[in-house]
């Protein structure tokens, strides 16, 4: 019979309680400013956003999903709805007829352009505005840590899918 595995320290346990806490109450505010501003959800944003960062404006279905962590067919769904409101488009990868390439169009350019700025604000409102400089540092690279070593092991939804080689 195995041990039960330890449970958490009261600091481990706080820190979880904090994160989560802080996590679900800031993605709350920006998901009420995005669907004020732009009735975008706070994952339709994140797709635009992505977008617009990418080289060209277009990514891979598959990758936009990996990047946002978001489950294949949820990003299906979302994807409908930007672009029946002409945010973005889907047309067939000219290199694999099975994977869906997706651009954003100029309409949803100048959607993210004009809801970013309160974006920022809320994030800089009920994020940073708490922090020291050294604080931000100390987050950025302790967050950066924990994500690394989660995206090491990613759920299903944040892995990569194995690239197939064409038969030619």
């Amino acid at each position: 019979m195995s041990e039960a595995a330890p449970g958490l320290s009261a600091e481990q346990l706080g820190a979880y309680f904090a994160l989560v806490e802080v996590s679900s109450l800031l993605q709350y505010a920006v998901d009420e400013h995005l669907r004020l501003e732009g009735d975008l959800s706070y994952v339709q944003f994140q797709l635009l956003a992505r977008l617009v960062d990418a080289p060209g404006g277009t990514l891979r279905m598959t990758d936009l999903a990996d990047g946002v962590v978001y489950s294949r067919s949820g990003l299906t769904y979302q994807a409908g709805l930007l672009d029946k409101r002409g945010l973005i488009v889907r047309s067939s990868s000219p290199d694999d007829e099975r994977s869906v390439m997706v651009a954003v169009t100029e309409v949803g350019r100048d959607l993210v352009a004009r809801v970013l700025p309160g974006h920022v604000d809320r994030v800089r409102q009920l994020l940073f505005e708490p922090l020291s400089g050294a604080d931000v540092s100390a987050l950025h690279s302790v967050l950066g840590v924990v994500r690394d070593h989660m995206r090491a092991a990613p759920p299903r939804s944040a892995k990569p899918r194995a690239r197939r080689k064409r038969a030619g």
